[in-house]
C-alpha cells in the first residue's frame, strides 16, 4: 500500500523505465523518424513471435502453481465471464453491436500488459505477494482467455478471407458501365452477389484454418510449456534437492 513518499517513489521508480521507453519508441517514429513504417512491422512481428513468448515462459517457468490462490483465480473467472455475457447481450441484442467490436473490447477490458507493468508496480507496492498475484492472472490469462481471444479473432479473419474469395468471382461484363456486375459460379450462374455475401463458410474448413494458426503461434504454447516446467520442477527438481540439503 501508498502510505508515504517512500512508498510512491518505489511506485514512480518502479513504472518509470515502461514509459520512457514507450514515449522513446513513439518519439523515433513519429518525431524523428528513425524507423519506417516497414521498420516497424518487422519490430512489431519480432516482438510478437520471440520476445512475447521467451517473456511469458521466463514467468511462468519461475512460478509455483502448487501455491496459487484459487479464490484468486476463481474472481477472475468470475469477472472475465460477466464481462463476455455484457458483450454478447450487446453485440446481439443492440444496434450498434457486432462481432468485431465485442471482441476487441473484451481484449481491452481484461487483457492487460500484465507483465510489462503490473509486475514491477505490483511489486513495489506489496512487495513479492503483489507480483505472485500479477503472474497468476496472467497464467490464467495466457492459458485460457488469450487463446479464446485470439481463436475468435483468427475465425473472423478466416471468415473475411472467404467472402474476399468470393468477391473475387464478381467481374464486369460491359466495359462500358462498370457498374453493371455478373457473378461467376460454377454451379449456378444465376447466383446473386447478395447470395454470395451470406453465403456461409465451411465450419471444419475454417476449425482447421484456425487451428494451424494457433499451432504455428508461440504465444499459444510458450505459457503450456512454462508451466509444465514449473510443475516438474517444484515438484520433483526442489524436492529432490531439498531431501539432499536434509541428509
Amino acid at each position: 500500500m501508498i502510505t508515504g513518499w517512500g512508498e510512491l517513489y518505489k511506485v514512480v521508480a518502479a513504472v518509470t523505465p515502461f514509459y520512457v521507453a514507450l514515449v522513446l519508441g513513439f518519439g523515433a517514429v513519429k518525431w524523428w523518424h528513425m524507423f519506417k513504417t516497414e521498420d516497424v512491422d518487422a519490430i512489431n512481428r519480432f516482438n510478437c513471435y520471440f520476445i512475447s513468448p521467451f517473456f511469458a515462459f521466463e514467468f511462468a517457468s519461475h512460478f509455483n502453481p502448487y501455491t496459487m490462490n484459487v479464490k484468486f483465480v476463481y474472481a477472475d473467472i468470475i469477472s472475465k465471464a460477466i464481462i463476455i455475457v455484457i458483450l454478447l447481450i450487446w453485440a446481439n441484442c443492440t444496434s450498434k453491436g457486432n462481432y468485431s467490436w465485442a471482441v476487441s473490447c473484451f481484449s481491452l477490458c481484461t487483457l492487460s500488459s500484465t507483465l510489462v507493468l503490473g509486475v514491477p508496480l505490483l511489486r513495489s507496492m506489496y512487495d513479492e505477494m503483489g507480483a505472485d498475484l500479477v503472474i497468476q492472472s496472467f497464467v490464467m490469462q495466457s492459458l485460457l482467455w488469450f487463446i479464446i481471444l485470439l481463436f475468435l479473432l483468427e475465425l473472423h479473419r478466416a471468415r473475411d478471407d472467404y467472402s474476399s474469395k468470393l468477391d473475387d468471382k464478381i467481374v464486369p461484363i460491359n466495359n462500358e458501365d462498370p457498374g453493371d456486375f455478373s457473378i461467376e459460379v460454377q454451379e449456378n450462374d444465376k447466383h446473386t452477389h447478395q447470395e454470395i455475401n451470406k453465403a456461409t463458410p465451411p465450419f471444419f474448413a475454417l476449425l482447421k484454418i484456425v487451428t494451424i494458426k494457433l499451432v504455428t503461434n508461440p504465444n499459444c504454447f510458450c505459457c503450456f510449456i512454462g508451466i509444465a516446467w514449473a510443475l516438474i520442477a517444484n515438484r520433483y527438481i526442489l524436492s529432490s534437492f531439498r531431501s539432499c540439503l536434509v541428509n
